[in-house]
């Protein structure tokens, strides 16, 4: 019987049960005694059970950031697909949402816009974190151990816009950490730009992004300003629905050209319906 296996019966059985002791654990389940205490400790190792002040042995909280991680994944392409129709049809270009995957950021969702030139990724493709507007916008909000081993490579060129320095890239990450959005300036495909927001689930961590992908060029500056806005309204929403509470003050700087663009956009919507 394989131990992944018995692990797994471990595990359920302390979720119906709650708390037990090596041997309770090992009689409900007819597993030898010796083994059973291994692998408790072999799961407490990984952070999954721990000891309660009883001595006996518990569920710990990583299951729960599992459980929290997957569920944020399901639910957010929901929230977000509304956000996209619109972003889609004000600027004719595609939006795209991805989801945080291991080390890889996974297309989930796409709304196309009418421009030609495109960086169409097809629905479950994966795609690295190190380049890309969606990649770096959660790769800069991931942990400092996440980032260096994303950083110590292999950085594959995907064009000459590529950044394949680690250094450069280390620097890149904290300026989108700072202003709160990544600009993927042909990175991944020449003559295609992208401009991306990440979007955190209950336990502050980034769980995807969305992203606006299109031909038209893409720096910081007035011009970008409508995109970022819209952006910043879908991402700051769908974080707090699925429970982010922290403080992101780059979801608070709206300038005003951005405002006025964003409120002309919504009053050209109502006067079209």
């Amino acid at each position: 019987m394989s131990s992944v296996r018995r692990s797994v019966w471990v595990i359920d059985l302390l979720a119906r049960k709650g708390p037990l002791g090596v041997r309770a654990v090992a009689q409900q389940l007819s597993l030898p005694l010796g083994s059973v205490h291994r692998m408790l400790l072999d799961l407490a190792e990984e952070h999954v059970v721990e000891r309660t002040p009883e001595g006996g042995w518990d569920l710990s909280h990583k299951l729960l950031e599992i459980a929290n991680v997957q569920l944020n994944r399901l639910e957010f392409p929901r929230l977000v697909r509304p956000f996209c129709e619109r972003i889609a049809e004000a600027t004719g270009e595609t939006a795209n949402m991805n989801a945080l995957s291991g080390l890889s950021a996974v297309c989930v969702d796409k709304v196309r816009g009418n421009e030609g030139m495109q960086l169409d990724w097809p629905i479950g493709s994966r795609g690295p974190l190190y380049c890309g507007g969606a990649g770096k916008a959660i790769l800069a909000f991931l942990s400092e151990a996440e980032q260096h081993e994303v950083l110590k490579g292999p950085l594959k060129p995907f064009t000459v816009h590529t950044i394949t320095n680690p250094d450069v890239l280390k620097a890149e990450l904290a300026r989108v950490h700072e202003r709160g959005f990544s600009i993927d300036d042909q990175e991944i495909v020449m003559g295609v730009y992208c401009l991306s927001m990440p979007i955190f689930g209950r336990m502050g961590r980034p769980v995807g992004a969305v992203s606006i992908t299109g031909p038209k060029p893409k720096r910081p500056g007035p011009e970008i300003e409508p995109f970022v806005a819209m952006l910043r309204e879908a991402c700051s929403y769908v974080s707090r629905r699925l429970g982010f509470v922290g403080s992101f003050p780059f979801w608070e700087r709206t300038p005003p050209a951005a405002k006025r663009a964003a409120a002309g956009t919504r009053l050209a919507r109502r006067e079209a319906i």
